[in-house]
């Protein structure tokens, strides 16, 4: 997918920015920008690595508002500067002192990718950003075998939670579980399965396009409006999909399926026990 031209001159003008700069020793994106898959729709996403010495001054929001008038800017719930421009392009920025804040990229390995990290990396007045970020390049694909027996037991765990909270009639807290907590791990689980995991941090995301068409069948079986019978129908669904994938991780990798346990859980659901 080609890159969108809004969000590709924001970058530019960023990079042109920060140059001139000299409070910051380095800028780093990540996010579909670094992954060829930016569209209209994209946010821009990066490390904004400042000298020390300037931490506790640097204005971001005055610094960003250079890129393009902002509409919202605030810290969010995660501790990083969040924007929305007045194009209605979002942005995430993380205010990081360079001194640390650099020598914890190699860290990320298998929880980010940069395909392309001399491209990822907008600003390195030393070097030390590029060749942090030159460790990021190769994708780290997860274990199979480890991974889908984590998620099995994940699932596990989760899905008798929800049938307790079903049975206790709290259908916003049994929906939220559903969507938020229990999707993700399943659709985990069947990238595994799949060998399609370059979405994984991200299971949902491109997920028609990565995989068959039955598949997203299921996933929508698993779905439902904030209605009693509804939601009771699709967490029956979406244990009995949970159990047909373990059973195929077991098949293929020996995963262990507490196959007692998961009966237990099936007549809970059913409201039999």
């Amino acid at each position: 997918m080609p890159q969108h031209a809004a969000l590709d001159e924001r970058i530019a003008l960023l990079r042109e920015l920060a140059e001139a700069d000299e409070r910051l020793e380095g800028v780093l994106l990540y996010g579909s920008w670094t992954l060829g898959e930016a569209d209209e729709h994209s946010d821009i996403e990066a490390y904004l690595y400042v000298r020390d010495e300037h931490l506790d001054t640097f204005d971001g929001e005055a610094f960003l508002g250079r890129l393009a008038p902002l509409e919202l800017a605030y810290t969010n719930m995660f501790g990083i500067l969040a924007v929305v421009f007045d194009d209605l392009m979002r942005g995430e920025f993380h205010l990081t002192a360079a001194s640390t804040g650099i020598e914890e990229v190699p860290g990320w390995a298998g929880l980010v990718h940069l395909p392309r990290p001399e491209a990822a990396v907008l600003l390195d007045r030393t070097g030390r950003l590029t060749e942090a970020a030159r460790v990021l390049a190769e994708r780290r694909e997860p274990e199979a075998a480890v991974t889908a027996q984590q998620r099995i037991d994940e699932l596990t765990n989760w899905t008798l939670a929800l049938a307790h909270i079903l049975a206790r009639g709290e259908l916003a807290r049994a929906h939220n579980l559903l969507t938020a907590m229990i999707a993700p791990q399943q659709l985990q689980l069947l990238r595994v399965l799949r060998e399609s995991t370059t979405h994984w941090l991200t299971p949902s995301r491109a997920l028609e396009q990565d995989l068959p068409a039955e598949d997203i069948a299921r996933y929508a079986k698993t779905t439902a409006p904030l209605e009693e019978a509804a939601l009771r129908d699709a967490a029956r669904n979406s244990w009995a999909w949970t159990r047909q994938l373990a059973a195929e991780a077991a098949r293929r990798w020996g995963c262990q399926v507490p196959e007692r346990l998961h009966d237990k859980i099936a007549d809970r659901l059913n409201g039999q026990s």
